[in-house]
């Protein structure tokens, strides 16, 4: 079914929320949606609400019977869903591998290791602990980062697609946090990516960005 005859997308967001990136994705795609903006507190923890995402957070994707939750996910589903954008390497390409190695990349090690930092959890890791975490240590993780990006536009091929829009949106918004350092390799890559005018219109209807939740 194409996105044309297809159910409206309904998109479950809070501007002060990872859902930024989701709504990047959206303006990318060119995408018909219905933004319900949801505030934190009773109205995400509403039983209504948990119905759809009962982890009772936002972002959220409604596609018809289809929700898809997990900002890598939606990210995905969006690229495969609006396929004639080029937003995802095609099937069995030589990029393939690397767009799917960076979505997970940063959803995994680069989530886990951007909250453990704000929260303190890594002061005194022991070495036991490196090992457990599946980011290993913070300098892993920032080191892996700049292979992903050093010299780089795109970190899959020779366009733009959902891994960059997801890499530059961390990286962006990290940096800014201090959770990330502010490395001239980072920004040389992010920076671009954030002043495409996808993300431009984007920002302008979520407004600014005073701090991500």
């Amino acid at each position: 079914m194409s996105p044309t005859s297809a159910p409206k997308l309904r998109f479950y967001s809070n501007p002060m929320s990872r859902a930024r990136m989701v709504h990047w994705m959206l303006q990318e795609c060119d995408a018909e949606y219905e933004t319900i903006t949801l505030d934190y507190g009773p109205p995400m923890k509403s039983a209504q609400y948990l119905a759809i995402n009962p982890m009772g957070k936002v972002p959220a994707l409604q596609h018809g019977d289809t929700v898809i939750t997990e900002t890598g996910a939606i990210l995905a589903y969006l690229a495969e869903l609006y396929p004639e954008k080029q937003l995802a390497p095609a099937m069995g390409s030589p990029e393939r591998g690397s767009y799917l190695r960076w979505l997970f990349f940063v959803a995994g090690p680069v989530e886990a290791v951007s909250t453990a930092k704000t929260e303190g959890w890594l002061n005194g890791q022991t070495p036991q602990q490196a090992v457990a975490a599946g980011f290993g240590r913070f300098d892993d993780v920032v080191a892996t980062l700049l292979h992903a990006v050093r010299g780089k536009q795109y970190v899959c091929g020779t366009h733009f697609t959902a891994a960059d829009l997801y890499l530059a949106s961390y990286l962006g918004w990290s940096m800014q946090q201090g959770t990330l350092p502010t490395l001239p390799e980072f920004s040389a890559y992010a920076l671009p990516l954030l002043a495409r005018p996808a993300s431009a219109r984007a920002d302008a209807l979520d407004g600014p960005l005073e701090q991500l939740a």
